[in-house]
């Protein structure tokens, strides 16, 4: 037996300052059983330190109130954190799965990074891999997974009960869209994405993975499916697929490339495991010099 969309999924926001990004902790209401959403590995780029200060926050939270992790969810490969699902994973358990079309990232990003023969274009190196349309549970609570495409090839959108997580698909409705101008990202795909998000039932409440806070207004992390057809500044229901792909294509030229960009994809496309430790038993990250200039 499911549970009742009447009964509200219970949702746990944690955010990390430091890469701007919402993490959380998402519970079918009528059991122990919960889902961890996005989570962040704190890393200092100057040192090259990783660090469990947020993640340890998750566990603290999961471990009080005696909960069951049964996924790791990713909603994509991000580009401005590094994720800290097997750390959790150690502590907990739980299945780390993102979208199967991270293979296509993979391919992608080992080609930017040189990759060696070892490194796996399968997704081999999460636990499970989404199909678009696929039902999944989480306790008793049903769960849908939609290919939300456009930011990266492998976004993926969960509805999990009532609550919709749209990782960097979609932001508060006065800030808009994600940028699409990373490799494998288009535009128009990102409009059709967002409209699958826009059809499901008004009443359902989404949740950011990050909120940049337009005009200095405070720190939001939630709205619903209603909020973003009517005030959404990039793809409320007055503003046609043409006009979308040329104000974001316009946009994102202005845009710079995240600041844990470099490390986080190197990170995430291994599924948030740090490369193989070198013969001085130390893991070491790359800096491919000029490729996204």
């Amino acid at each position: 037996m499911t549970t009742n969309l009447h009964d509200k999924t219970k949702v746990k926001a944690f955010f990390d300052k430091d890469s701007n990004t919402f993490s959380y902790v998402v519970q079918d209401p009528t059991s122990s059983s919960c889902a961890i959403v996005d989570s962040v590995l704190d890393f200092d780029y100057a040192s090259g330190g990783t660090y469990h200060k947020g993640a340890d926050e998750i566990i603290a939270y999961v471990t009080t109130h005696k909960l069951k992790v049964e996924w790791l969810i990713e909603t994509h490969v991000h580009a401005d954190h590094l994720s800290a699902a097997p750390y959790i994973q150690k502590k907990l358990g739980g299945k780390i799965g993102i979208g199967a079309q991270i293979t296509k990232v993979q391919k992608t990003f080992s080609q930017v990074f040189n990759e060696g023969a070892d490194f796996l274009h399968d997704g081999s190196q999460f636990d499970y891999l989404f199909q678009d349309g696929e039902t999944f549970y989480i306790g008793e609570m049903q769960c849908n997974a939609i290919h939300t495409p456009g930011h990266t090839p492998a976004c993926f959108t969960h509805v999990i009960g009532d609550a919709v997580f749209v990782g960097d698909t979609l932001f508060m409705p006065d800030a808009g869209t994600a940028r699409a101008d990373f490799p494998g990202g288009d535009a128009g795909v990102l409009y059709d994405s967002v409209q699958k998000i826009l059809a499901l039932p008004e009443e359902h409440r989404i949740f950011m993975c990050h909120d940049y806070c337009p005009n200095g207004r405070e720190l939001k992390y939630q709205t619903t499916v209603k909020e973003q057809r009517e005030l959404n500044i990039h793809v409320k229901e007055s503003i046609s697929k043409k006009a979308f792909v040329e104000l974001r294509e316009t946009r994102d030229k202005t845009l710079a490339m995240p600041r844990l960009i470099l490390p986080a994809l190197q990170i995430n496309m291994r599924a948030g495991h740090l490369p193989k430790p070198e013969n001085n038993g130390l893991s070491y990250l790359k800096i491919p010099l000029n490729a996204f200039k």
